[in-house]
């Protein structure tokens, strides 16, 4: 059987970011071989480097495995074809040999054109106009009957992840897991973003958002002043949660429990139980939060710092749910829809003490969005990581910690 070969380029800063030894480690791996044709390396940091390897392998199916592999990590085929796409069969169904983005930067080849991928995300399809000569990720459900979707991997290059010029924590792109390792310099890192975006975001300028994702033991754990103070001083601007915590947020407020645990007596409170579900009641009758808090029924708290602050709320709700709030979108399409929608500007994300909404904004989030995600349960940064949104920092560690040394570093006297 005569040995299949594809010549493929490297281009950027593929030494220090160790690029290039992760696609020839990548193809030895998977049973192929490899020549380097060509490598001319950049004399400094900000001049890119370039490299032409010839992949061989056993067969044209291996060798069609190994290309897929390595081309996350930018390695594009040097035979430049614009792609192929197909008309998806019927609504909500991609043709079969669509192609499954990743989320990073991506470029298909359109008409000898090269066009970016709007709203990049991981596990979407590519839709192509050729009419506009547009590109756009789309999800399965959204693909409608006719639409001309992209098939194969030809024509369709990948950028990876250069690693950024800030010398923060952020700089190494590698998710990192662990218990034992100091946090304190992390999240002074986290601030000092947390502090440029937010000068940014008043200025006006793109992609200066910082989005929290969060769950309810933010509240339970003691980090509701500390949150309510970040979003006070102006550091967040997008809020993703759940009933929850919305829910124990303001039942804080009007009873001073959280899950019926007095949160300064700490005990749980005689008929605790119910303070949440008679707070989910009363918000209902008033006929939202908002509403609720421009009459002064809720006066303190992270729902009521939202609602004067302007920031934006996307609640998601789940199977198990009381009420829920007015509110709570209980559709998982339309609730996954509506943070997608959020995502645009986003410049920083917090994810914090939720493993449903730390892994679901993981998956929407693009792999140029810096992340840090925070919980007690090292599983849950994990599960991030093994999802692929390799860009996330894992702190383990408990909510009201991270918040309140975050909030103290920014300047904030709890």
């Amino acid at each position: 059987m005569a040995e299949a070969q594809e010549t493929v380029v490297l281009k950027g800063h593929i030494i220090d970011s160790l690029i290039l030894a992760k696609v020839l480690d990548t193809i030895l791996m998977m049973g192929g071989t490899f020549d380097l044709r060509d490598v001319s390396i950049g004399k400094t940091r900000q001049e890119p480097s370039l490299a032409r390897i010839l992949v061989r392998a056993s067969s044209s199916q291996l060798l069609t495995d190994i290309l897929r592999a390595v081309q996350p990590h930018g390695a594009a085929v040097e035979r430049e074809t614009d792609c192929h796409y197909e008309p998806a069969p019927t609504d909500g169904v991609f043709p079969e040999d669509f192609y499954a983005t990743t989320h990073l930067p991506t470029q298909v080849r359109l008409e000898g054109r090269w066009l970016d991928v709007e709203r990049i995300e991981m596990d979407l399809g590519i839709v192509v106009d050729p009419k506009a000569g547009r590109v756009r990720a789309a999800p399965m459900g959204d693909v409608r009957r006719g639409e001309l979707v992209v098939c194969g991997r030809s024509g369709v290059r990948v950028s990876p992840l250069q690693r950024p010029q800030e010398h923060d924590v952020f700089s190494f792109m590698e998710s990192q897991v662990s218990a034992e390792r100091p946090h304190g310099h992390i999240i002074a890192d986290v601030a000092s973003r947390m502090k440029i975006l937010r000068d940014r975001s008043r200025q006006g300028l793109p992609d200066s958002h910082v989005l929290l994702a969060g769950g309810p033991a933010i509240i339970h754990a003691g980090g509701r002043e500390a949150l309510t103070w970040l979003i006070e001083a102006g550091f967040i601007q997008v809020l993703f949660c759940g009933n929850a915590l919305a829910a124990h947020d303001m039942e804080a407020d009007l009873y001073g429990t959280s899950l019926g645990y007095g949160l300064s007596a700490g005990r749980a409170v005689p008929h605790g139980h119910e303070h949440h579900l008679r707070t989910i009641n009363r918000i209902r009758a008033i006929g939202g939060i908002a509403t609720a808090v421009e009459r002064g029924v809720i006066k303190q708290g992270i729902m009521a710092a939202c609602v004067r602050q302007g920031v934006q709320i996307v609640m998601a709700g789940t199977i198990r749910d009381d009420g829920p709030l007015p509110g709570v979108i209980t559709d998982s399409i339309r609730a996954q829809a509506a943070m997608r929608a959020a995502i645009p500007g986003v410049g920083l994300a917090l994810l914090v003490a939720s493993t449903l909404h730390s892994v679901a904004t993981g998956n929407l989030l693009p792999a140029m969005v810096p992340t840090v995600c925070v919980d007690v349960n090292p599983a849950v940064p994990t599960k991030l990581a093994d999802r692929g949104s390799f860009q996330a920092v894992g702190l383990v560690m408990d909510a009201a910690s991270f918040l309140r040394e975050l909030a103290r570093i920014l300047g904030a006297v709890l």
